[in-house]
């Protein structure tokens, strides 16, 4: 197995400030904390695969990689605005925000379903920071974004692996349509837009938390970033998962209809000027 990146492996002295966008920043800044945030997840998947000591040593490394992302994305962040400190805003977003770590038993319903769960989480990100890397011309992110994108799309691999050799009843493909259309609506619960609020609003509390502004204010931000290319190949591993053709006729209908809608919520979302 080829050696990991570190943080010294990137060129940080190529950083360009008259490259930054404000934008791509300001989502970096959210992106961070979650990636941080990776130990909850950590505790809570080793619960649930409790007696999988191999799953869980995949696990406590896809979370030590996890951290690695945050740490850079955040030290990424710091160059871009001098003024922000990473470690005070995940400090308020570990205040605000937390998932249940006491389950021991997944919410999917089966440990299979949680598999397809994760590869849909892996499919959002690898596609997202593909995006953030074709988007920026900044290119210490660049870089970095590169990384991560690499990153996720191999623990998706590694996740999907391990759906497929669980020796458990495996879910309908409807299931895991159902489950996968359940994760994904989970993104606009409060992780992402508390993660932003912390990020990016004064540490003195005077802006209010509004969950729907903030959400719409990321979204906004992340949304713009995707291109058609980038939306086939999230579609397209999320049908994997599924377990449908990932480029059949089905598959890329459901492509059209997600990157017709994304533009028309980011179109909304800019006439809104949130």
């Amino acid at each position: 197995m080829s050696r990991h990146w570190t943080l010294d492996d990137i060129k940080w002295a190529d950083f360009d400030p008259s490259k930054v966008d404000a934008d791509i920043l300001c989502a970096v800044k959210a992106a961070a904390m979650v990636e941080f945030n990776a130990p909850d997840y950590v505790t809570y998947l080793c619960n649930v695969f409790a007696d999988r000591p191999d799953v869980k040593a995949l696990v406590q490394q896809w979370g030590a990689e996890e951290i690695q992302h945050g740490q850079a994305l955040a030290r990424w962040a710091e160059l871009a605005d001098p003024g922000f400190n990473f470690q005070a805003a995940f400090d308020r977003f570990r205040a605000g925000y937390s998932i249940p770590l006491e389950a021991i038993h997944s919410v999917r319903g089966s440990r299979a379903g949680e598999l397809v769960a994760r590869c849909v989480v892996e499919s959002g990100t690898s596609s997202y920071y593909t995006a953030i890397k074709d988007a920026s011309t900044e290119p210490v992110l660049r870089q970095i974004a590169a990384n991560i994108a690499a990153d996720e799309f191999r623990h998706y691999k590694l996740f999907y692996e391990q759906f497929k050799v669980l020796n458990e009843e495996l879910p309908s493909r409807m299931a895991r349509a159902r489950i996968a259309i359940g994760r994904v609506s989970e993104a606009d619960d409060d992780e992402l837009s508390y993660a932003y609020y912390a990020a990016n609003t004064n540490a003195d509390g005077s802006v209010p938390y509004d969950r729907a502004h903030f959400a719409k204010a990321y979204e906004k931000r992340a949304l713009g970033l995707y291109r058609r290319q980038h939306t086939d190949r999230l579609v397209a591993m999320v049908g994997k998962a599924i377990g449908l053709a990932p480029r059949g006729l089905l598959m890329r209908l459901v492509s059209s209809g997600v990157w017709a809608f994304w533009r028309l919520r980011v179109w909304r979302l800019s006439r809104a000027a949130v």
